[in-house]
């Protein structure tokens, strides 16, 4: 029964969640942490760093991860990670044979630039999800979080802005 409601639920995910991974993330943090309660906001929080650090994109990272979590085997990831892939694989399946049909298709044109501000909600309420105080517990969060966001205004790499920061948890936390 658990793989049937991890099957769905991640096929809504796939479905639903336009923009990218992190527009998702408010739609996977809904389904996974309030919904259904897998997991806690903090777990959910600590997936979406790990997600972020690790190769290829945040919501089939996540959707691994919550899959093994879940069920507690490679099963649910393999599950989670395929559902949330189906839909999308199948609409670029689609859409690629009418490519250069809709290219320059002024309605289809306008719709993609009447959805960037609903991208950029999404992202936005993605990331103020993250900023709960149970995420961020002490002035030390804060400090990282402060030295990160203005060392990427300065465009300091970002692989060494994720071991700096790890480096300093591992300081601070252990």
């Amino acid at each position: 029964m658990i793989y049937l409601q991890l099957f769905y639920v991640y096929l809504k995910i796939g479905f639903f969640g336009f923009g990218g991974g992190y527009a998702m993330l408010s739609l996977i943090q809904h389904e996974v942490v309030v919904r259904n309660g897998w997991i806690t906001n903090q777990q959910f929080t600590d997936i979406i760093a790990i997600s972020q650090m690790t190769p290829g994109p945040i919501a089939l990272n996540s959707a691994t991860y919550i899959g093994y979590t879940v069920t507690g085997n490679v099963w649910g990831s393999l599950l989670a990670t395929l559902a949330v892939s189906m839909p999308s694989l199948t609409l670029m399946v689609l859409l690629t044979k009418f490519y250069m049909k809709l290219n320059g298709n002024r309605y289809v044109s306008g719709a993609m630039f009447g959805m960037q501000p609903m991208v950029i909600g999404l992202i936005l309420a993605a990331a103020l999800l993250l900023f709960t105080p149970d995420t961020f517990v002490d002035y030390w969060s804060w400090i990282i979080f402060a030295v990160c966001f203005l060392a990427s205004l300065k465009k300091v790499n970002p692989i060494l802005l994720i071991v700096l920061s790890g480096v300093a948890g591992m300081i601070l936390y252990y």
